[in-house]
C-alpha cells in the first residue's frame, strides 16, 4: 500500500444512478477504471433528492419515486494520479458534472487490529 498524506485533490463526479456506459452503471464502470488505475480510492454515494443542468428534481420520496437518483462518485489522490485518470473520467461523463478541491489527508490506510 501506498503512502497518501498531506495535501491532495478530491474529485467529486455527479451523475445520474440510470447512467450507463457499455451496458453497465457508469459509477461501476467509473470505479473499475480508477481501481484498474490504482487510484487510492473511491466511494460512491447516493442521494436521496437533487437535480442538475435540466432542473428536473429527482427523489427517493416513494410518492414521486425516481428511477434516476443522484449519484456522487468520490475520489482522493494526488495531482498526478487524478491528472492522469481525468481525461478518461471526462470522456465517459455525459449528463453531469464534474469538481475538484484540495483536501488534507489526515489519515489513509488500514488498521490491523491484531499488530500482525
Amino acid at each position: 500500500m501506498r503512502k497518501l498524506e498531506g495535501e491532495q485533490l478530491m474529485v467529486r463526479i455527479f451523475i445520474g444512478e440510470s447512467d450507463k456506459v457499455d451496458g453497465k452503471p457508469l459509477y461501476q464502470a467509473l470505479v473499475e477504471k480508477l481501481r484498474q488505475e490504482q487510484i487510492s480510492g473511491a466511494t460512491v454515494l447516493r442521494g436521496i433528492l437533487g437535480y442538475g443542468a435540466r432542473s428536473i428534481i429527482h427523489t427517493a420520496n416513494i410518492l414521486q419515486l425516481s428511477h434516476d437518483l443522484p449519484v456522487i462518485v468520490e475520489v482522493v489522490d494526488t495531482q498526478e494520479n487524478i491528472d492522469r485518470v481525468l481525461p478518461h473520467i471526462e470522456s465517459i461523463i455525459g449528463d453531469g458534472m464534474i469538481t475538484m478541491e484540495k483536501v488534507r489527508v489526515l489519515h489513509y490506510g488500514t488498521k490491523d487490529c491484531f499488530g500482525d
